[in-house]
């Protein structure tokens, strides 16, 4: 089932997503695609995350849609011009892949390549416009295509950014831009969630909580002290940090991410989750299952 069907008939949606490999090898990419599939209803390529260079997502959606599965292309307008954005987006749609969720993307100082120099030529709301004019046939400077695309385009929000006001003006105005869902920074505090979502529900918009599946309670709080827009509350930490060694702080980990999936299904919080298992990628069944989403 296409993600948008999947969206249409009401499912609880799951989504994860892969990092590219830094090199040709493929293997892991392959081993987890197999993994996932059937387990989450769509697979995200990430686009040189965190400015660290990595094989093209494209290259990545391209394999995971060879082996059965629904490919998510993430797109950041860090690296590439509109001229490369729009290049790519016909690309993709040529390889058989639909589906592509924006970003604007960290900066190149926060990667591997810091002398790189940043793109940015549009940004997030931009590139949905851009997404918007090729799926009705022209191009973003109003030229004619020979056969138009069909994406069905997301984009990101900061549910936990504080003021909050921003981030709902943004999120207003990618809706406007043409996005049809989003996938939220990470999410640790569900009453906070809740008020986010009150807001969210004026629009018609589908939403999937960030789960990043936490490993032990020093990932907890870097994610505190650096990353904005995520919390992670102190009964949390404190639960990984009861944990007595590695394997049974990420069992901790799993057990925190199944719950909260669970808790955000049961009260139909949202539309369903996009889980970001960072060096845990083989932990997504196990949450899955835990969750009550798989037999």
């Amino acid at each position: 089932m296409s993600l948008h069907k999947a969206f249409e008939k009401g499912k609880f949606v799951v989504t994860s997503e892969i990092g590219p490999p830094k090199g040709t090898d493929t293997d892991d990419i392959r081993r987890l695609v197999d993994l996932y599939r059937g387990a989450v209803d769509a697979i995200n390529a990430t686009d040189n995350q965190s400015a660290v260079m990595r094989m093209s997502s494209l290259a990545v959606c391209k394999i995971i849609l060879e082996r059965g599965a629904e490919p998510i292309l993430q797109m950041t307008c860090r690296d590439r011009n509109r001229i490369g954005l729009q290049s790519d987006l016909l690309g993709a749609h040529a390889l058989g892949i639909r589906n592509v969720v924006v970003m604007t993307g960290d900066h190149v100082l926060a990667g591997d390549h810091r002398q790189a120099k940043p793109v940015y030529d549009v940004e997030s709301v931009q590139l949905l416009n851009i997404i918007n004019s090729l799926n009705n046939g022209a191009d973003m400077a109003g030229n004619a295509l020979k056969g138009n695309t069909c994406f069905f385009a997301g984009a990101v929000v900061t549910p936990e950014a504080n003021p909050l006001e921003p981030q709902l003006m943004k999120f207003a105005k990618k809706i406007q831009a043409g996005a049809k869902y989003f996938q939220t920074q990470a999410i640790y505090d569900i009453t906070m969630f809740k008020v986010f979502m009150g807001h969210a529900r004026r629009h018609q918009a589908k939403v999937l909580a960030g789960i990043v599946v936490l490993k032990n309670e020093r990932m907890a709080k870097y994610l505190n002290d650096n990353v904005a827009g995520i919390r992670v509350p102190q009964d949390l930490i404190a639960e990984l940090a009861a944990a007595p060694n590695r394997e049974e702080k990420q069992k901790a980990g799993i057990r925190i991410a199944a719950r909260h999936i669970r808790r955000l299904r049961e009260e139909r919080i949202c539309d369903g989750v996009h889980i970001m298992a960072i060096g845990m990628e083989g932990s997504v069944p196990a949450i899955m299952q835990q969750a009550g989403l798989l037999e």
